[in-house]
């Protein structure tokens, strides 16, 4: 599969994604580098991880292993809750920068809002610094609600790029969703799958069925025609090329329509509101 086969997105500050990316989340470091290894050889050009998964390194090295320029990878991290604040997030970036063993990284998120501790807008401040200092391309964030994305807004000339939310057809953020695009914040998903809990439901099956395709492949073909970046994640080789097999098929109007009514506000991870 060629590097072309991705559709990108464009940021709100003209950077580039592209739409369909790999995530190494609770991948263990030792197997992070073939992991991405094998998504690389496969056609990925974005890899998505962040410092409490502990496999920074691990995908370093297969950044390091691989022929291809720097130019063509679009690498995403993330602050850990526990580096929160102005001068600890400069200190966590340096670390995962050390890590990773680049220059620069494409997108830098605040992984989670952790409202009780109210560090984010000086967080978010460390990272206008970053933006400003060309060593972050794009700045973003992470599981934030409506609430957390205004108060930004309110206090910041910086847009967030990108909002990462856990999103699949059984928790479809119709909301948040809205905001984003009221504001030109891009919709990134995590857990686009559900953790595989929606790919036995009856309505996707039967699309799967009719298409010929998988139902993870339905799902994230969903969310491509969303206009959502996503990051499937899998160890798999054969399943790492199998989530990116999803550009000659359309899901029909009707299929859309289908998918939009198994919305359950059904999470598999935690509530931003709650987890500080």
């Amino acid at each position: 599969m060629n590097d072309n086969a991705i559709p990108t997105v464009t940021l709100n500050n003209g950077v580039e994604i592209p739409q369909l990316g790999f995530g190494v989340f609770q991948v263990p470091d030792d197997e992070t580098t073939a992991a991405v290894a094998s998504a690389l050889d496969a056609g990925y050009r974005s890899i998505d991880t962040a410092a409490i998964y502990g496999n920074e390194t691990g995908v370093g090295r297969a950044l390091a292993d691989s022929a291809l320029s720097r130019a063509h990878l679009f690498i995403t991290t993330k602050v850990w809750n526990a580096d929160q604040g102005y001068d600890s997030t400069l200190r966590a970036f340096d670390a995962s920068l050390a890590k990773l063993g680049l220059d620069y990284v494409d997108l830098y998120l605040i992984h989670w809002p952790t409202p009780a501790r109210d560090l984010y807008l000086d967080t978010w401040r460390a990272l206008e610094h970053l933006t400003e200092q060309g060593r972050i391309r794009a700045a973003g964030v992470s599981n934030f609600q409506p609430a957390h994305l205004q108060r930004l807004l309110d206090s910041s000339g910086l847009v967030p790029a990108v909002n990462q939310i856990e999103l699949h057809p059984a928790l479809q953020q119709s909301e948040l969703r809205a905001f984003h695009a009221e504001h030109g914040i891009a919709t990134e998903a995590w857990s686009p799958l559900a953790k595989g809990g929606i790919l036995t439901d009856s309505a996707i099956t039967a699309i799967a069925d009719r298409t010929g395709k998988s139902a993870a492949q339905v799902v994230l073909r969903w969310h491509l025609q969303l206009g959502n970046i996503v990051i499937p994640k899998s160890v798999t080789p054969s399943r790492i090329r199998d989530n990116l097999n999803v550009f000659d098929f359309q899901l029909t109007d009707e299929d859309m329509a289908t998918i939009a009514t198994l919305d359950q506000d059904l999470r598999t991870g935690p509530h931003p509101d709650t987890l500080n």
